[in-house]
């Protein structure tokens, strides 16, 4: 069974929906730390010949939080969720496949969000469904792991009976080989080549948020352009 997971990020890209459909079982990293200017409040769309970044603003507490602990600051940007919507309404509206899923993006603007976990956990959950991944979510809380980084990595795929944890290239630096060999677990890492596809306004941008992709492609499969190395071998 192969295990992988992701912090639940905003608008995420492609390339984490890549690994969804690639794992047996998807963990949602909702216990790690927070990281300010990071991706899991904000992410980056087309507009006109340039990315812009859609950033969800958040309540700061003056110390380290947990992704679930997270609070959306509604008190002190309170047209956000407007903004947002206008933002891929603007500029998506002429997009081949805008009809196909602006309904989706129209409700999850229109509703109220206390915390971001909700709303990114929403919007994953959406998308999934767009393109098809029926991959199971597993919240990282509910599992019962410990250790640091690449022990901890390993905690939760043992957690799950996992006997494959698949991971982005860059967890070569803190993953230890011969402790996964020692479990009888193998190692995979991603190797996620961006397809490109044909966007609005100007030259291709690559690595935006999926709704790019979606709006403008319709969702068709990327897969044949992806591929996995596996350690000592491969009108609203």
């Amino acid at each position: 069974m192969i295990v992988s997971g992701h912090q639940p990020n905003y608008l995420p890209w492609l390339g984490l929906f890549d690994k969804m459909l690639h794992s047996d079982i998807f963990i949602i990293e909702d216990n790690v730390q927070y990281e300010q200017q990071g991706l899991t409040n904000r992410n980056k769309v087309k507009i006109q010949d340039k990315a812009k970044w859609l950033t969800v603003p958040i309540e700061h507490v003056g110390k380290p939080q947990l992704i679930n602990q997270v609070k959306i600051s509604n008190s002190a940007e309170p047209n956000w969720t407007k903004r947002h919507w206008l933002t891929l309404k603007h500029n998506y509206l002429v997009a081949p496949f805008w009809s196909k899923y602006c309904d989706f993006f129209r409700d999850a603007y229109s509703r109220d969000w206390t915390l971001l976990i909700d709303l990114n956990l929403h919007l994953l959950r959406g998308i999934m469904d767009f393109l098809d991944i029926k991959t199971p979510l597993v919240m990282a809380s509910s599992l019962n792991a410990s250790g640091e980084k690449g022990e901890l990595a390993l905690s939760k795929c043992k957690a799950l009976g996992g006997t494959v944890q698949f991971s982005g290239d860059g967890a070569r630096n803190y993953l230890d080989e011969k402790r996964f060999e020692e479990e009888g677990i193998k190692l995979i890492y991603q190797d996620f080549k961006y397809p490109i596809y044909r966007q609005l306004h100007g030259e291709y941008i690559p690595n935006l948020s999926v709704v790019d992709y979606l709006f403008c492609t319709g969702g068709v499969p990327w897969h044949s352009q992806t591929s996995l190395i596996i350690d000592g071998g491969i009108k609203c």
